[in-house]
């Protein structure tokens, strides 16, 4: 006895499901995209003030009146792409160029003294780790449904 299998929206084989749980699954995507968007479109609060440039520069940024804004522009513009869901494969490999020097950078916990300040960059490190995978997830299934990338597939 066979079983009928779909396609899904992310090009992943999975057994037939019904009518509700397919919407659901939808939605779903369409709520994560937005949720993980949010901390990246958020940073145009904080990327363009001359706190984060000195915030930077006390951590050994080069260049932090130039780096900082063009991190919060790389980041803003990434997480806008995806939230939108037009060209989000470009927009999370725009969010793996944000995060990828400002995970190693500002998070470094192993170079700081302080345990309980280490604790906190840990968890900052390992939080970015995880925007990190999921940017690689997005850069590789795509933006999924209710997206203006799936639009232009009709």
């Amino acid at each position: 006895m066979t079983s009928h299998v779909s396609r899904s929206s992310f090009g992943v084989s999975r057994p037939s499901e019904t009518h509700r749980e397919h919407d659901f699954a939808r939605f779903a995507a369409l709520a994560g995209r937005l949720l993980y968007s949010a901390i990246f479109v958020m940073t145009i609060v904080t990327h363009f003030s001359p706190q984060a440039a000195t915030y930077a520069a006390s951590q050994g940024v080069p260049m932090p009146n130039v780096l900082v804004p063009l991190s919060g522009v790389i980041a803003t513009l990434g997480g806008l792409s995806i939230a939108l869901g037009y060209r989000a494969k470009l927009g999370a490999w725009l969010i793996v160029l944000f995060l990828v020097p400002v995970t190693f950078w500002m998070h470094a916990f192993w170079k700081v003294a302080d345990p309980q300040m280490a604790q906190v960059q840990l968890a900052m490190f390992m939080k970015n780790l995880a925007l990190l995978g999921a940017a690689l997830l997005i850069a590789y299934f795509g933006s999924g449904p209710f997206s203006l990338d799936a639009r232009s597939k009709r």
